[in-house]
């Protein structure tokens, strides 16, 4: 099972109870005050890891709760502080609040990445540390203090160097599967990919790229028609888009036209999606139609054009070695951006000083 959007409700651990106790030993009927204080509560952290794929498992632990600390005790014992409860996610989950209009809480776009999203609650204090010279004997402690509260939406976005955009039965996950470790299910009929899949291709230098089949869009998908973004959201983050053309005309339209409903569909969705990098692959290239139909998209844009029968894995490598050089050169741009960025910051005393411009969708931090 797939899941790429849930919510979830998080309740950070309680503070633990002061404790008032005083000091009674043989010698010492009326000692002074040793109730202990109490440990804080444990806080909730969310955490990207590379190990997860899906939001699956929350699905079935959609209640959060993290352990509260130990009340303190007499004999000055403090109460433990309870270990902060660590949750894992995929990378490229995003974090928000939905009792604060969706607010977004964080961005998890890399492994590694967390955010603490319920502060766990102090520990009380125990009746020791309210002694004075005036006040030998307090009979006061506190209460732990109670742990956050938050209902969350947590919103899944893949992560993957390039996504292939088509429509249904384009052949994109016959495509996949030809090109990478990935095993998508193929059939001749729509919507055989309901989630995104991505595949790893390894290279001979122990580098390697991912690419994401995203589910086939349909006219509309823009503005929600049949789950449109539900699926349109995954191809965010991707860095070069590869447009799969079924130059059969199977389902009776014409590449071309494909094509300009997919960049337009993109376009609505997110306002310069189509500016990025990108690549047609000119599938079911072994139909008796397919040559014609080349000919005619040839004619009708500049974006490079790979003809390929996927499902034989013909003309494949020639299209990878060009994806390969179109993710290095984004990669190479991205770490320039990097640089630039970090060249307005300096050293001003102790203090370190940070000089960015950042826009809204910046996603450096």
């Amino acid at each position: 099972m797939f899941v790429d959007r849930i919510k979830i409700y998080v309740k950070a651990g309680n503070g633990g109870n002061g404790c008032i106790s005083f000091l009674r030993e043989k010698y010492l009927p009326k000692g002074g005050p040793n109730g202990g204080n109490g440990g804080s509560g444990s806080s909730v952290i969310l955490r990207a890891d590379k190990s997860r794929d899906s939001l699956v498992e929350l699905k079935y632990q959609q209640h959060v709760t993290a352990k509260s600390g130990e009340p303190g005790q007499g004999s000055d014992k403090h109460g433990a502080t309870a270990e902060d409860l660590v949750v894992l996610v995929p990378p490229g989950t995003l974090v928000m609040d939905l009792e604060n209009d969706c607010y977004e809480v964080a961005d998890l776009d890399e492994p590694g990445a967390e955010v603490l999203v319920a502060q766990g609650g102090l520990g009380g204090r125990g009746n020791k540390s309210f002694a004075t010279s005036t006040n030998r004997a307090p009979r006061k402690a506190t209460p732990g203090g109670p742990g956050e509260e938050r209902t969350l939406l947590l919103e899944l976005k893949t992560i993957a160097d390039a996504g292939l955009v088509g429509y249904p039965n384009a052949g994109k996950s016959t495509l996949l599967k030809a090109i990478s470790d990935a095993q998508p299910k193929t059939a001749s009929y729509p919507f055989t990919t309901l989630h995104p899949m991505v595949g790893v291709i390894e290279f001979e230098d122990y580098t390697r790229m991912t690419v994401a089949d995203i589910p086939g869009l349909i006219e509309g998908a823009s503005e929600n028609v049949g789950l449109g973004h539900y699926f349109l959201r995954h191809i965010e983050r991707t860095k070069v888009l590869v447009y799969v053309l079924d130059m059969a005309c199977t389902d009776g339209r014409k590449p071309w036209v494909d094509l300009g409903s997919l960049k337009e569909e993109l376009e609505i969705y997110k306002e310069g999606m189509t500016q990025r990098p990108s690549i047609i692959i000119a599938n079911k290239m072994d139909e008796d139609i397919s040559e014609d139909m080349l000919k005619e998209l040839k004619s009708k844009t500049d974006i490079p054009i790979y003809p390929t029968v996927a499902e034989l894995k013909e003309g494949t490598s020639e299209m990878i070695g060009e994806l390969r050089a179109l993710i290095n050169q984004e990669n190479e741009k991205i770490k320039a951006g990097k640089q630039e960025k970090l060249k307005n910051v300096y050293q001003s005393g102790d203090k370190l000083v940070v000089d960015l411009e950042v826009d809204d969708d910046d996603d450096f931090f």
